[in-house]
């Protein structure tokens, strides 16, 4: 029988030191990230979010915290998730293939300067790396999210932070919250909030 505090305490301790292995040692790529991301919204680029099953999910919830509002009410940055058309999504899986559901996408809707940001907790996702691959391809600034190793993306993807885990719900906690950091910090770079104001 399942010892519920026993396996609370674990799923905690767990989490506790994923995040110390975040806060150690990501804070330069977040830095990056950040810096990327401002640069191509001032010079009139937009960020394109993309990814699987849950990563698909945050990618459509950190695209509409930047384009409506995070913290505070001000002008929207432009922002946008490559999950959530289910005619495209459903016309090219068909007629294309699974595997090219965000690199038609980018293709279609990129621009040189854009930043494709794809979120996979194994690195190894198919349509994520084609996805990936296509931004390069057209100009666009390839970034991603990933965990473990950071499988296939540490070849495709700069700025890249890889979450030092393993386990798929520990590192979906921690792109959830850098991405997050990522809406928060974007708005104060911008001049579209100030610190005072969190």
């Amino acid at each position: 029988m399942l010892d519920l505090k026993q396996f609370f305490a674990a799923e905690i301790a767990e989490h506790e030191a994923t995040l110390a292995g975040v806060k150690a040692g990501l804070g330069q790529e977040f830095a990056h990230l950040v810096q990327v991301c401002a640069s191509a919204i001032n010079k009139g680029n937009k960020l394109l979010f993309f990814g699987n099953g849950g990563s698909a999910a945050d990618a459509q919830h950190l695209a509409t915290e930047l384009s409506v509002r995070y913290v505070s009410d001000r002008a929207p940055i432009a922002a946008l998730a490559l999950t959530t058309d289910s005619s495209a999504l459903t016309a090219i899986g068909n007629d294309m293939g699974f595997e090219r559901i965000f690199a038609r996408q980018i293709e279609a809707l990129g621009r040189k300067g854009d930043v494709a940001i794809g979120i996979s907790t194994s690195g190894r996702s198919r349509n994520v790396l084609l996805g990936l691959r296509e931004a390069k391809t057209h100009g666009l600034i390839a970034a991603g999210f990933t965990g473990g190793l950071g499988g296939d993306m540490v070849s495709l993807a700069d700025p890249l932070l890889i979450v030092p885990s393993a386990v798929t719900a520990r590192i979906q906690e921690m792109h959830i919250m850098l991405g997050q950091m990522l809406c928060g910090a974007l708005e104060i770079s911008l001049g579209l909030a100030t610190e005072r104001q969190r």
